[in-house]
């Protein structure tokens, strides 16, 4: 009795596993690093909101995306657009020839904020529309694919076409949107300062905080019943629609939910950086996050956390030391990881580490009994 009770909170327990990430999060990271790199972390914890959808998405559903840096990116313009509009005070912009208008606007001969613009000065209506606008779009190119049986490549390439789309009508809208340059110099949230050190400390831990909400919730639907499902669907669709259920319906409703993942991760990168741009919304982004995904395990949501983490901090130093070659190592490192260890972190964890932690566990136990 005594041993099954502790076997079911070694690592391989997902409540273990679950405290353990908190635990690095929210302690040992904050003490370990200073300010700027702690800052960098979180942004790297953004892309973690996509590959967890990712997970459930396509390691559990079978649905690919290569376009989720679309849904990262309406949460990332829509919380830019609450906080330039917030900067864009009158007594701010008195310098334009517009004053009270986004300087961008002004750039572009703009005398008028956009009528789309104009429902983000409300700082609710910006949360709502961070959750609401990514699942109204995931359940339009959803229901447009999944009702008429598109998926596998077909589905994958659709989604990095509509990818490249969004890029270029942002940045052709320049006006409206800031074009290439995307939507920056933002500075306050409800008057409070996000540029100072002490507000992204805050900005840090709120991140890390919905992260391990987001986790929960992902969680949750991986052992319902509709997480069974889902694989089920991927192992054998024609059975499950066979066995009476709608299978369209599954997967419209688990690509939203990746979609409203994505967009959360994407609000949260622009408070931690201060800026959202085209350049994080295309098809190449869009297939980096398809990476933090397959490194930390496209079956494991918890291996997709470390996954971004461990991408993203390879990234940023191979950037800084090998600026000229640093495309070519991560190229590399993706596929040495996919070739030697296809589960990802998660599998590498589970071949090599988790037995021989049942093993010291089992020994514990035999000599517990013994005394």
């Amino acid at each position: 009795m005594l041993q099954s009770k502790f076997k079911s909170l070694t690592p391989r327990n997902d409540v273990l596993s679950f405290i353990v990430l908190a635990i690095v999060l929210m302690v040992l990271l904050p003490i370990l690093f200073d300010i700027f790199r702690l800052n960098l972390i979180g942004k790297y914890l953004t892309f973690a909101f996509v590959a967890i959808g990712l997970v459930l998405s396509w390691g559990l559903g079978g649905i690919l995306s290569l376009g989720q840096g679309v849904f990262f990116g309406i949460g990332g313009y829509a919380m830019a657009m609450f906080l330039k509009l917030e900067a864009s005070t009158p007594e701010n912009t008195a310098i334009q020839s517009t004053p009270g208008i986004p300087d961008f606007m002004d750039w572009n001969q703009l005398t008028a904020l956009p009528w789309f613009w104009e429902p983000f000065h409300s700082f609710t209506f910006t949360v709502v529309a961070i959750i609401v606008v990514p699942a109204i779009f995931a359940y339009i190119i959803g229901a447009a694919m999944f009702k008429r049986r598109v998926g596998g490549v077909y589905f994958a390439i659709i989604t990095q076409a509509i990818a490249a789309i969004m890029t270029i009508l942002i940045i052709g809208q320049q006006g409206y949107t800031g074009g290439v340059n995307g939507i920056t110099d933002l500075r306050t949230l409800l008057g409070w300062d996000i540029r100072t050190d002490s507000a992204k400390y805050v900005l840090y831990f709120v991140n890390a905080f919905l992260l391990l909400a987001v986790l929960v919730v992902a969680q949750y639907i991986r052992k319902s019943k509709l997480g069974r499902l889902l694989v089920a669907m991927r192992d054998s669709e024609d059975r499950v629609r066979f066995s009476g259920y709608d299978v369209s319906n599954f997967k419209i409703f688990i690509f939203c939910i990746a979609g409203i993942f994505s967009s959360i991760g994407g609000a949260m990168f622009t408070l931690q950086v201060g800026f959202m741009s085209p350049s994080l919304i295309g098809i190449v982004p869009s297939i980096e996050m398809v990476i933090f995904a397959a490194v930390g395990g496209n079956l494991s949501i918890i291996g997709a956390v470390y996954g971004a983490l461990l991408v993203n901090w390879a990234k940023t130093i191979l950037s800084e030391s090998y600026p000229e070659i640093w495309l070519f190592a991560m190229g590399a490192l993706f596929i040495a990881v996919v070739m030697a260890f296809p589960k990802g972190l998660a599998g590498l964890y589970e071949t090599y580490i988790q037995p021989k932690v049942d093993k010291q566990l089992d020994k514990w136990f035999k000599k517990e009994k013994a005394e």
